[in-house]
């Protein structure tokens, strides 16, 4: 097999905490005492707009949170929901470690809002990291959809089976390998370590 030129990365998971995943959500609900059946109706039918960058946060709190008077401040409910996104120490120190090696291109790609992802990129020194973001919120394309794989191999001109993409879920993998990608789910450091070894990524 070729060697590994690309090494991709999910953020949520795999970086860092997952930003406005299922957990996050019942966190926030349960801190502003929000109706859970109420507010997910709402959420599951703005989400891929919102990760698609097709509405901004006002506007997803709008239709989400904020249709009614509310006893907590628009700016209280943003400011929790960028609390919880927290790093993975050990994990974001390996990969400043390979992108500071300077042998492999470091991409990420991930589904996430516009929001969140700026703040998250600038908070945890992301840009020190990776070179290309194909995140959902910049290219209107979401994972799984082959689309968002395929406009990262198109941007770098590495072939697939040159890549490796690591993910904590195995349906995004699954996505990605199909293009000829070589995959990792995402379990632990140690794990990271011992399979992209045996990929021939030198550590």
């Amino acid at each position: 097999m070729p060697a590994i030129r690309a090494i991709f990365w999910d953020v949520g998971g795999v970086l860092l905490t997952n930003a406005w995943d299922h957990t996050q959500r019942i966190a926030a609900l349960e801190h502003f005492r929000l109706d859970e059946e109420e507010f997910h109706s709402r959420h599951e039918m703005v989400v891929s707009s919102f990760e698609r960058g097709k509405i901004t946060l006002d506007e997803y709190l709008d239709r989400t949170v904020f249709y009614r008077n509310r006893p907590f401040t628009r700016d209280e409910f943003r400011d929790y929901m960028f609390s919880l996104s927290q790093p993975m120490q050990e994990v974001l120190a390996f990969a400043r470690a390979l992108a500071d090696s300077g042998t492999y291109f470091m991409g990420m790609i991930n589904n996430e809002s516009r929001e969140l992802n700026l703040h998250r990129i600038e908070k945890y020194g992301l840009r020190k990291i990776f070179r290309l973001f194909v995140s959902s919120c910049f290219v209107g394309l979401r994972k799984p959809e082959s689309g968002i794989y395929r406009l990262a191999i198109d941007l770098t001109q590495i072939n697939p089976q040159e890549s490796c993409f690591i993910d904590d879920r195995a349906l995004n993998l699954e996505c990605a390998a199909k293009l000829g990608m070589r995959t990792i789910q995402m379990q632990t450091l140690g794990q990271l370590k011992d399979e992209l070894g045996k990929l021939g990524v030198k550590q």
